[in-house]
């Protein structure tokens, strides 16, 4: 197994903001059954922070990777040498290429809270996929990686 000569690892985690929305959720739940007593108010809140940090932590559990020649990418995994060249795009590029600018066919590892992001095109004459839209908050260091891995392999 071959290892890209920059590896890259980089977890798209929730904001901590929204740990402390995970809490209100929770108050939420409580003042919603406190009428029913102390207890089912108790289990409310236990309920409801439980629930809306399990949401949290679900959405920002995808991973980007450059390992053993591949990029991994949620729970895509494209070899880098389907890979063409990479577009480092700041907060306004990237929210063009989020809307106006993006193709139905493109592959999308998007998150709202991350500004910057990599387009990084396809060049797999069997894949329909046109690019690879991924919300990154290191994109520089991602194309780094790419090239290094191309270039490696």
């Amino acid at each position: 197994m071959q290892l890209s000569a920059t590896p890259y690892e980089e977890r798209l985690t929730a904001p901590r903001s929204w740990w402390l929305i995970s809490f209100l959720v929770g108050v939420s739940m409580a003042l919603i059954l406190l009428p029913f007593g102390t207890l089912p108010m108790l289990g409310g809140l236990a309920g409801g922070t439980a629930a809306a940090a399990v949401v949290a932590s679900a959405y920002g559990s995808p991973r980007i990777r450059v390992v053993g020649g591949f990029l991994i990418a949620g729970e895509a995994k494209i070899p880098v040498s389907a890979l063409g060249e990479a577009e480092v795009l700041d907060a306004a590029e990237a929210a063009a290429w989020r809307t106006y600018k993006a193709d139905t066919r493109a592959f999308l590892l998007l998150r709202a809270y991350i500004p910057t992001a990599l387009r990084v095109e396809v060049t797999d004459p069997e894949d329909p996929t046109p690019y690879l839209y991924l919300s990154t908050r290191e994109p520089e260091r991602l194309a780094e990686a790419l090239k290094a891995a191309r270039a490696a392999g």
